[in-house]
Order: C-alpha cells, then sequence, then structure tokens
C-alpha cells in the first residue's frame, strides 16, 4: 500500500518541524494512539489501536527517525505487532517545504499488514490506511495552527 499526499500548515517550518518531533503532539494526532514515549531522539515507543472493518487490534511498536535533514525532512518508519491480529510495517518520507509564512508538508507513505489482518483484502486496508494517513495529517495541521495561536496569545498579553 503506497500513498502520497500534502498539508498546507499555516505555521513556519521551524514550528512545524517542533511538533513533529513532539510526542503530545504526536499523541493526540496518531488515530487510536494510547501512548507514545520517547526512548531516544530518533526512537518512540507506541501503542495504537487500529479498527479495520470488523477487526480491531491494538499494536505495540516502535518509531524511529531516519535520513533527518532538520528542519527540512525525514524518514519515519513503524513497526508493530496486534497479537493474533498480525503485524504492521510502515514508513513515511515527510517534507517540509517552505512557502512565506507557511509550510507545504509533503508526504510518501507506504504500508504492509501481515497475519489475519492481511486476510481482509487490498482494498480495504488501502482504503482504511488512507483514511488514517489522512486523518493524521488534518489533525496534525489542526495541532499546529492551535498551538500557534495559543504562542501568539501568550505574546500579545505579554507586557
Amino acid at each position: 500500500m503506497d500513498f502520497t499526499g500534502e498539508e498546507r500548515i499555516a505555521a513556519p517550518r521551524d514550528v512545524v518541524w517542533a511538533a513533529l518531533n513532539d510526542p503530545e503532539i504526536m499523541r493526540g494526532c496518531i488515530p487510536g494512539c494510547q501512548g507514545i514515549e520517547r526512548l531516544s531522539p530518533s526512537a518512540f515507543e507506541a501503542t495504537i489501536k487500529v479498527k479495520f472493518s470488523l477487526l480491531s487490534a491494538t499494536f505495540h511498536g516502535l518509531l524511529t527517525l531516519s535520513n533527518v535533514d532538520a528542519p527540512k525532512s525525514y524518514t519515519l518508519s513503524a513497526e508493530g505487532k496486534g497479537g493474533l491480529a498480525g503485524f504492521a510495517r510502515g514508513s513515511a518520507d515527510i517534507v517540509l517545504e517552505e512557502r512565506g509564512a507557511e509550510t507545504i508538508l509533503h508526504y510518501r507513505s507506504k504500508a504492509e499488514l501481515g497475519g489475519r489482518l492481511a486476510q481482509l483484502g487490498a482494498r480495504l486496508l488501502d482504503s482504511t490506511s488512507q483514511k488514517l494517513a489522512e486523518g493524521f495529517f488534518s489533525d496534525f495541521n489542526a495541532a499546529v495552527v492551535a498551538k500557534m495561536a495559543r504562542a501568539e496569545g501568550l505574546f500579545k498579553s505579554a507586557p
């Protein structure tokens, strides 16, 4: 399963980059995320519950950052085990493009599922994975814009 997309975010690139590396923001944006903890500057441990049609699974796994070119791009890789449901592996190449006061976040993602999940059928898995990715980036966009608004409010109220 491969898919691409982009999000126009009303925030400077350095703010978007910081948010991409903030476990609290990521926890609120990853659909079904039950917990995420930073293990090192380039690794996180996460628990994510995902529903595919009638089957739901809770995945425990590792998120790692590679090909880091701060604050422009990185590759986020994930690998998780969902018990009897199977496993999930994937990666997303993230590129941040500055456009004035905005940032265009480009992504190209790949995902692979195994075990019982793989038996659900490619069309269902593709559409669910696409919806999860789109949901994440849309929620991420909203979280960054909200964080910017709060920060601007703090600076305006300061004497």
